[in-house]
């Protein structure tokens, strides 16, 4: 991959703040011409730097104000048992990250949901039914403090 100048990373910063920003608007901001701008937000895409463009909801207007990080511990860590979590992890729609962790947990999960209840309900039906899982840990966030999707550029 080609390296990135300062005007690619302002590129990116914006974009980060606002993907819905117009080439137009962009390139008035920046100094330059549309073409310029448009080809380099194209080969910005190509070369994987911006891998997607989306909307970031309000999980609070959505009914889903109870965050808990899920610490998962495996009882075999084999390649195929940790292959087939990883797999049945990307299923489950009430998680929302997931990490393969270093240290005395395996997995680091994100859940939304809108209840106590609905975590339980989650936990019983679903998650704990997941092979090979020793233990689980939750922990429920009592506020948000920072929360951004934006990278350091």
């Amino acid at each position: 991959m080609d390296s990135l100048d300062e005007t690619d990373k302002a590129i990116l910063r914006r974009l980060q703040q606002d993907a819905k920003v117009t080439t137009k608007e962009l390139a008035s901001q920046l100094g330059l011409t549309i073409s310029p701008i448009y080809e380099r937000i194209k080969r910005l895409e190509n070369q994987g730097y911006i891998k997607q463009y989306v909307a970031v909801l309000d999980k609070s207007q959505l009914g889903q104000s109870i965050t808990t990080f899920c610490q998962v511990s495996m009882r075999y860590h084999n390649e195929a048992f940790i292959e087939k979590f990883e797999q049945q992890i990307q299923e489950l729609e009430e998680v929302q990250e997931c990490y393969h962790m270093a240290g005395q947990v395996d997995f680091l999960l994100k859940i939304n949901v809108s209840s106590l209840n609905q975590y339980h309900d989650f936990v019983k039906t679903k998650l704990s039914k997941l092979e090979n899982i020793a233990t689980l840990n939750s922990i429920f966030a009592l506020k948000e403090i920072k929360h951004t999707l934006a990278l350091n550029v």
